[in-house]
């Protein structure tokens, strides 16, 4: 149902822009390979982007809104911001157009049951796009909260749900100054009503809809493209180039492309003799094992994603046997823990079962994934931290279908050609579990990438 009341976005495109999205007519679809050297995909300018923000946006407000009010119970679901405060799930919300609340916003769902829509109302003095209804005329009631009060309880709701929580920063954006003012306002008999919109908060933020989905593999191909480029020797020179230059190469080169990065790039060396990880000004070296991890942020969808590179010495021509094992190791913890998705399934069961499965089969990993979608380290439960390989918390609730994931690990050996050293072979991949499967957005690496020495 969801899938059809989503006009397609290629479609919307070219009849707004014509020719000037024509590259956009052949999407990259999702696939389990990764390309070795992933061309860049066009770059949308700002005009195309708000173009596909505001209908994805309206899309996930249609569909998803009123799914998980009904699926929660809530018959009001209030939140708040302020200008520059936006709390994440009222950030996620503003239209293109509105990069942040007025004053002070307040949005307002209601489900008035009986099937009928849910209404989408904002307490402010502008519309939001049109996504949401101008609910408030200050000449007639000044006095903002008062307005919000009178129109819930008009409502007459069972439930009136605000984001709180004490586990979940994406659920906790309703300050104590603005929960006073508003139950301050509210009618005595009312305030008994309010619940913790935490779940709500969670569900939105977490789902993907077909229309991201169509657009998820371009936007994480454009990051893989990148990376690609920083690990070749048009950005590394061996002998010459530092970590930290490399690091600063991608800020540089995403200043070029007109997108951001959702943190600041990582790139470190292991290398033979040496224990831990080099960094910041270490001269890359033939011989060397190069990590990164790297993110953007584009059309409202985050990536993350680690990758390694092996610097090749004169006369090589792969990388030795015990370090491309290791990422083979790697994998295959990957498939282990993939296997392991189910709804309902929590994300401290999930990794429970799969690094039991890993260690039997003779692997040692640390598994430490997250979801991802519009926030890097996205809404929903994780599934082990790279400090903690037990249950926590953070990972008691449920995996949920059409969610997005970083499927982040590593797995350590003892690579023979450098003495039996111990090494760290970390990997991070995107992946999208539709409730069956979880499968590859852009594929994974399963190569180590070479870079020529040149000598």
């Amino acid at each position: 149902m969801m899938a059809k009341r989503v006009i397609s976005g290629l479609a919307l495109l070219a009849a707004m822009f014509g020719p000037a999205t024509a590259a956009m007519s052949a999407p990259i679809v999702m696939n389990e390979t990764e390309a070795q050297t992933p061309a860049l995909p066009p770059i949308l300018n700002a005009r195309e982007r708000a173009a596909t923000e505001n209908r994805i946006l309206a899309a996930r407000l249609d569909t998803i809104i009123p799914a998980i009010m009904r699926e929660q119970g809530i018959d009001v679901w209030l939140m708040v911001a302020r200008e520059y405060f936006e709390e994440p799930v009222v950030a996620s919300m503003l239209d293109a157009e509105n990069m942040h609340a007025r004053r002070r916003t307040i949005l307002i769902f209601h489900d008035p049951g009986h099937g009928k829509p849910v209404e989408r109302l904002t307490v402010s003095r502008y519309g939001l796009g049109g996504l949401f209804a101008p609910a408030w005329d200050p000449n007639k009631q000044p006095d903002q909260w008062q307005a919000a009060a009178d129109l819930i309880a008009a409502r007459d709701p069972a439930k009136i749900a605000i984001n709180t929580s004490d586990l979940y920063q994406f659920a906790d954006g309703m300050t104590l100054s603005q929960y006073e003012k508003f139950t301050g306002a509210l009618p005595a008999a009312l305030r008994s009503r309010i619940v913790s919109g935490e779940a709500l908060a969670i569900r939105w933020l977490e789902t993907r809809t077909p229309a991201e989905m169509e657009i998820y593999p371009s936007v994480l191909r454009t990051a893989h493209a990148v990376i690609a480029e920083a690990f070749s020797r048009a950005v590394i020179t061996p002998g010459v180039t530092t970590a930290e230059q490399v690091q600063w190469w991608y800020r540089d080169r995403l200043l070029q492309l007109g997108l951001e990065p959702w943190f600041h790039p990582s790139v470190a060396i292991q290398r033979a003799g040496v224990k831990g990880m080099l960094e910041g000004a270490e001269v890359i070296q033939p011989g060397d094992l190069l990590w990164t991890d790297f993110g953007i942020n584009y059309l409202r969808l985050n990536t993350d994603t680690q990758h390694l590179a092996y610097v090749l010495k004169p006369g090589e021509r792969d990388a030795p046997a015990g370090l491309r094992q290791g990422l083979v190791n790697s994998n295959r913890v990957q498939d282990i823990l993939r296997r392991q998705f189910a709804v309902g399934r929590s994300g401290n069961a999930a990794l429970a079962l799969a690094r039991a499965e890993a260690v039997a089969a003779g692997l040692d990993p640390s598994i430490y994934t997250h979801p991802i979608g519009l926030h890097g380290h996205g809404a929903g439960p994780s599934i082990g931290f790279w400090d903690n390989q037990n249950a926590d918390p953070r990972g008691s609730g449920v995996i949920n279908a059409n969610t997005a994931w970083s499927i982040e690990l590593t797995t350590y050996a003892a690579v023979p050609e450098w003495g039996g050293q111990r090494v760290d072979f970390r990997s991070e991949e995107n992946a999208f579990f539709d409730g069956k499967t979880v499968r590859f957005i852009d594929g994974r690496q399963t190569e180590i990438t070479l870079i020529p020495s040149g000598q």
